[in-house]
């Protein structure tokens, strides 16, 4: 990752997280101010130079356009439960008062850890679970079947890849989530084509920013959650944006992590209240005191 270039102004960052998340302790990147106010490029280590390249656009894009306008006051988000011990899981899907708690599985303590959060919230609260491609067929259908008397709203990236998403999609019953394999709008396309998804889990920042987000949500033909990528507030005020924009739907957005993070860019951070988060841009207060 490179620096901005020197016409603008940017700000480097480096953010701790309270808990790993799929080895992840830090988020670094560039805060870029423009004509409309400041954006976010934080590329994570796993992404290749062509979305790296993508999420410096649509830094560029987020600083120098308006957000759209939003549809709606306030936007239902999910809670993001990493990959933490049962014990752990539970506290923090009680804590977040959110009615949608999404669950890291994929590890020896998936299973445990789905069943803590269950136990803890009761019945009313749904529950989605996040595999990061970690099964292959045989071992989602059969973790599938474990987890059905657990009443799971979805599984997002139960498998790699998205023909292996489409041929899931014919042996079980739970709705599917695509997120890792949507890297452009292409694969958006080929992902309807094949039918190999029940929702579309996009994350602006990868994809190439709001308008491309916006254009992937048109070209799904299925219900859109907007995902963050760890950021910080500002850079998840642009997700929320996106989720602000679009049309109803079924599902919570993932765009509740910055209560994932041990410190954050300003002093009034994007976080949800009942579950809920208002749309907002959101400026770096904190960098921009220390550096005056």
């Amino acid at each position: 990752m490179t620096a901005p270039p020197a016409g603008a102004r940017r700000l480097p960052f480096t953010v701790a997280l309270r808990q790993p998340v799929l080895g992840v302790t830090t988020r670094a990147g560039w805060l870029i101010q423009g004509d409309a106010g400041w954006a976010e490029w934080s590329p994570l280590p796993s992404w290749s130079r062509e979305e790296n390249a993508a999420a410096y656009l649509g830094a560029l894009e987020a600083a120098g356009l308006p957000f759209p306008e939003p549809v709606r006051g306030s936007v239902e988000i999910n809670t993001m439960v990493p990959r933490v011990p049962p014990g752990v899981a539970a506290r923090m899907a009680v804590i977040s008062g959110c009615a949608t708690v999404k669950v890291k599985v994929g590890d020896a303590d998936g299973e445990a850890r789905v069943r803590a959060v269950r136990e803890a919230v009761g019945p009313g609260v749904r529950i989605r679970v996040d595999a990061n491609g970690a099964w292959d067929l045989d071992e989602a259908e059969r973790a599938l079947d474990r987890l059905a008397g657990l009443d799971i709203e979805m599984v997002e990236d139960p498998v790699d890849g998205l023909r292996e998403m489409a041929a899931l999609r014919r042996r079980c019953a739970v709705p599917v989530g695509a997120e890792m394999a949507i890297r452009c709008l292409e694969d958006v396309v080929e992902m309807r084509r094949l039918d190999a998804a029940d929702v579309l889990v996009v994350k602006p920042q990868r994809i190439g920013g709001i308008a491309a987000a916006l254009r992937a949500a048109e070209l799904a033909g299925v219900p859109v959650v907007v995902s963050s990528a760890l950021e910080t507030s500002v850079g998840l005020s642009a997700c929320l944006a996106v989720a602000a924009a679009l049309p109803a739907s079924p599902y919570a957005h993932g765009i509740g992590t910055a209560t994932l993070l041990a410190e954050d860019v300003t002093a009034n951070p994007l976080l949800p209240v009942r579950g809920r988060l208002v749309p907002r841009r959101v400026e770096p207060d904190l960098l921009l005191v220390r550096r005056r």
